[in-house]
This record gives structure tokens, sequence and C-alpha cells, in this order.
């Protein structure tokens, strides 16, 4: 972004915990004109009303540049195993529509997952790998990345993981407000990703939006290093002074749920960093950053 350029942006999933905190992240920087959209505002799985929101959006722009963040999505996974063809819409359709809008006309950010890959891998997937999706999440996922890039352009698919936020409901907060329940629990330790904090992976993103020049089709942003489900609950536990060994492993085999879990899920981020972007920060430095100022749950004795 040169200086004096503004712009103008639109993101989906405005009200969920990755677009709060793009719409924080925006709110900080001059030059933005910034229109946020949740569900209420713009249903994703209605073809028309997608596209004259995103036109009319368009054709109000008075900025030197457009760019869309689509951070909306159908992330409920062990529904989508039997309502596919609702997270087909939403995951796999709209974001073509989205792009067909955006063509020509401004820069599209759309947010993908690494459910679009089987999760048998032992070391980082790398933005080129193939892609094997082993749920109806991914599956519909991995639909939605292939239509913005059968539209082209300026566009940019970027895939993240086991992401958590100060706001909505994820592992994090689900974590503490369990420690405050129960004595102990049991927590799966044999599927590793990387935690991203949706405020690191925001700003990682609006970086994208402002960058000058041509985009990378598809990029990897997690916060950087890895660890199985299991280590990071009881590294929430640290945050909060909680005793980790309240935390015991379990198997996958012994905590079945609809919809298969990918085993491996961490991501190489290596095309971001070659794209010039900011590295990320470790998932660890992350967390304690996150739990900074963190939100008090309710006590559950009312």
């Amino acid at each position: 972004m040169t200086s004096g350029e503004t712009i103008a942006w639109l993101v989906t999933g405005a009200r969920g915990q990755l677009g709060t905190d793009l719409l924080a992240v925006l709110a900080g920087r001059p030059g933005n004109d910034v229109t946020g959209l949740g569900r209420a505002e713009l249903d994703l799985t209605d073809e028309a009303a997608v596209r004259s929101t995103v036109d009319d959006w368009l054709s109000g722009v008075r900025a030197d540049r457009a760019v869309l963040v689509n951070a909306a999505a159908y992330t409920a996974v062990d529904a989508a195993e039997t309502d596919e063809e609702t997270a087909q819409v939403v995951n796999g359709l709209a974001p073509g529509w989205l792009a067909e809008e955006m063509a020509g006309r401004g820069r599209l950010v759309h947010v993908s997952t690494d459910y679009v890959f089987d999760g048998t891998a032992s070391e980082p997937y790398p933005v080129d790998a193939p892609i094997a999706p082993r749920s109806a999440y991914g599956r519909t996922k991995a639909a939605g990345e292939q239509a913005v890039a059968a539209v082209g352009g300026d566009a940019a698919v970027v895939r993240t993981a086991w992401v958590y936020g100060r706001h909505g409901a994820n592992f994090v907060r689900t974590m503490i407000r369990l420690e405050g329940q129960h004595e102990t629990l049991t927590v799966v330790d044999d599927q590793v990703g990387s935690p991203t904090w949706s405020a690191d992976l925001a700003a990682g993103l609006v970086e994208l939006g402002v960058r000058e020049g041509d985009v990378p089709p598809v990029l990897h942003c997690t916060n950087s290093g890895q660890v199985s489900w299991c280590g990071f609950a009881r590294a929430v536990f640290e945050e909060i002074g909680a005793d980790p060994e309240r935390v015991r492993p379990i198997t996958t085999a012994e905590f079945p749920r609809p919809a298969p879990r990918p085993a491996y899920s961490v991501l190489d981020g290596g095309a971001w960093a070659a794209a010039g972007l900011t590295p990320t920060r470790p998932w660890r430095d992350a967390l304690a950053r996150a739990m900074e100022g963190w939100p008090r749950e309710p006590d559950p004795s009312g």
C-alpha cells in the first residue's frame, strides 16, 4: 500500500472470531473504508444476493483499490457429514461467485483449511501438495479453492488451521470453561497441528490484501511450530495457572467423531515468507499473547 492510497474492504463472516479480528485490525489502519457483513447481512446460500451485494458494494467504492476477504464458511465439521449440500453451497460454490464478481475489479483473499489434505503426512504440507480431503467439510472447502482458481484474476487462497480467538466458540475457550468444571480432562494426543491465533491470522490476511502487485494463488498462514491437541490443552492450562497434568492424553480411536480428523495438519509457511510477507510467530508465543486480557468466562455456578 503506497502512501496516501485508500482501500475499500469488504469482510464476509464479520461476526465470527476471524471476522471480528479482521475488523479490529482494519480499524487501526488509516486510509481504509471497511464494510463488514455477517450471516444476517449476507446469506451465502443465495447466489443472487451474494452477487448483487458484492456488485453494489463495488459500484459504491470510491477508494483506490477494493479488497474482499472471505472469512465466512460452513465450519460445523461434524454437521457437514449429514448436511454436505448446504456446506457445498457455502464453502464450495459461494467462493466462486465472489471470485467472479471481483474479477477485474479488485482482490479476493479467500480463507481455506488444512482439511483439504488427508492428514497422513509426516512433514509440513507445502502449498502445492496434492489435496485429498477425507471429510465433507474438507471436500467442500477444496471445491471452494478450485472455484476461486477457475476464475483466476487477482485472488489468493490462504489455508490455515486450528484457529482460536477471544471471540466465538473455539478450543481455547472450551478448555478454559471445562477446567472450571472438571478435575481432569481427556484430550486427543495423536492429532498434531499448529494452533493459530485469529488476531495473527487477521493481521496476515490484511498484509496480503494491501500487498502491491501480483499475489501467489495459494498460501499457508498459521502460527509456527506444532503440538498435539493434548499438548495445546496443557499449554492453555498453564496460561491460566492450572495444573497441566490434569489434562490426560487419549487416542483418536477413544474419541470417535462423525467426521474424520487429519492426524497431521501442519502447513508449510515457506511460500508465505517467500512472498515477502511477515513470518508468523511460534504458536506458544501467540497463545501467551492472546491470553493477555482474555475475556473472563461466566461463572457456571451463576
